[in-house]
């Protein structure tokens, strides 16, 4: 197996529509992120820094409990998100393990959009 593979996770994105997006991921990166080098329309509005929910996802159940527990600030900003289910997590403070390779995540089909001027943030 080749070394770059073993740094890589697949898994799909699922946006608003339905269709189903395979990408590849960085070990370590956030599912925000990947979502924004893809350009999946996943937001992020506060840039990672958990003032918002706009990168609100749903993760496929099997990989639901392979997640560390959220912390009490990603709890907090989940409470504001539209649509909210069981397996519901903010994209910015999912970080891509191993143990993640194969999963799916879902944008809702609404999100509170905190920009409306038509800017999109842009990964650093």
């Amino acid at each position: 197996m080749c070394l770059l593979c073993t740094l890589r996770v697949d898994v799909i994105f699922v946006d608003r529509e339905g269709k189903r997006i395979p990408v590849k991921g960085k070990l370590g990166e956030s599912v925000l992120y990947l979502a924004h080098r893809y350009d999946i329309d996943l937001e992020g509005a506060c840039e990672s820094s958990l003032a918002c929910s706009t990168c609100h996802v749903y993760v496929s159940t099997e990989y639901f409990d392979k997640l560390p527990d959220p912390d009490e600030r990603e709890d907090d900003m989940l409470d504001m998100a539209p649509m909210l289910q069981e397996n519901s997590r903010l994209g910015c403070q999912i970080i891509l393990t191993k143990e993640l390779d194969g999963a799916e995540f879902t944008l809702p089909k609404i999100t509170r959009n905190f920009y409306v001027d038509g800017h999109v943030p842009k990964p650093h």
